[in-house]
Order: C-alpha cells, then sequence, then structure tokens
C-alpha cells in the first residue's frame, strides 16, 4: 500500500531531485560564461577523434588552454601522465608504467581513445593495429593516448582543427615495407602475389 509516510518519502526525493537539477542548470550556466572566449579553440578539440565538447572543456578546465607553459607536445604528454616510464637494466631500456598524472584528463584520453581506434578507416585506428600486433592492445592503447595528448598540444598551441593522417599513412610512408608484409600474408596462405603499377589515366 502506498501510504501518506511513502508520499513524504517521494515528495523529499522529487524536491532533491530538482535542487539538484537546479545547481548542475547554474553551474553549467557559470561554466559556458567562463568559456565564452575559448570557442574557437572548443571547436578545434572537437575536431580530435574520441574528443567531444565535454571532454573539451575539461581540457581547457584542467590545463587553462594555454600550451605556453608547456615547453613541448611531449611535456604535455609527460605531465598528463601518458609517457611511458622508463627501466633500464645493465644498459637495456625497457618500457615500464605510465607515470601518474593528471588523473582527470589520463582519464579522458583512455574514453577518447577506445573511441578514436573504432573508426577504421582513421590514422590512430591504424596506429593500434600496428601497435598492437607488436606490443598488445593494452600498450597500443596507452600509445593512442600519447597521440591523443600530442595532438591537442598541437590544436591548441597553432589554432588550428586537427588534421587525420588517414589508414593508408603508413604504407605510403614506406610502400616497400607494406608490400613485404602483404607478400608474407600471402606466402603463408601458399600464395603469390604481383605488383604492377596502375596506368595513368
Amino acid at each position: 500500500e502506498f501510504t501518506t509516510h511513502h508520499a513524504f518519502m517521494v515528495r523529499h526525493y522529487l524536491d532533491e531531485i530538482d535542487r539538484l537539477n537546479s545547481t548542475i542548470a547554474l553551474f553549467d550556466s557559470r561554466i559556458t560564461t567562463l568559456l565564452a572566449e575559448r570557442e574557437q579553440d572548443l571547436n578545434n578539440l572537437d575536431t580530435i577523434p574520441g574528443i567531444g565538447r565535454l571532454a573539451a572543456e575539461v581540457i581547457i578546465a584542467e590545463t587553462g588552454g594555454d600550451m605556453a607553459q608547456f615547453a613541448s607536445a611531449q611535456h604535455l604528454a609527460s605531465w598528463i601522465g601518458v609517457c611511458p616510464g622508463q627501466n633500464e637494466s645493465a644498459g637495456v631500456s625497457r618500457s615500464g608504467r605510465t607515470r601518474p598524472g593528471n588523473s582527470n584528463i589520463k582519464r579522458l584520453l583512455g574514453t577518447a581513445a577506445m573511441a578514436a581506434i573504432r573508426d577504421k578507416a582513421s590514422y590512430l585506428a591504424a596506429f593500434f593495429r600496428r601497435i598492437s600486433a607488436r606490443r598488445g592492445g593494452k600498450r597500443a592503447l596507452v600509445a593512442v593516448m600519447h597521440k591523443i595528448a600530442i595532438a591537442i598540444w598541437h590544436v591548441l598551441r597553432n589554432k588550428t582543427a586537427y588534421r587525420d593522417l588517414g589508414a593508408d599513412y603508413f604504407a605510403k610512408r614506406d610502400p616497400e615495407r607494406a608490400m613485404r608484409r602483404m607478400i608474407k600474408e600471402a606466402n603463408s596462405l601458399g600464395l603469390t602475389v604481383r605488383f604492377e603499377p596502375i596506368p595513368a589515366a
């Protein structure tokens, strides 16, 4: 049965929800005011794969949006904590765990990286596949997070939108290596391939 006490408690919870919604609206309005002069930076950050409007606002809030405080893109990545640490033993350098950094942006980049690699036609997805084949998925994901951090620095520093290099970037950069890989894969299937240039139209 729905008693008067139940009604009292429901009313209390509904009032609490209204109060919290009002507080959220107040903070949203304040954030909009503070970021009014950063509209172009927010739009540029939004062009980076995996980075949406909310993520862009967090990046501006955490970094201040001023990349002059970071000497290079690598400095920003290190500050966020997406540069692998280095362990050295007997003169051999081995990749270690990522260093502690800004946990808010680091968590955000993890989500952004997972979203970015879903676009199979993108540079970041091709980069992920390339790294994961040699070093595994977890390290490859951190490498993508690092790439996104580098992109953030350039986008904010140069006041420009993100430009995707495309999924065929690595093949175009080193076509001979790409052909050797395709030949090796074909041979493993008991096949042989021959490459001939496409006649000019």
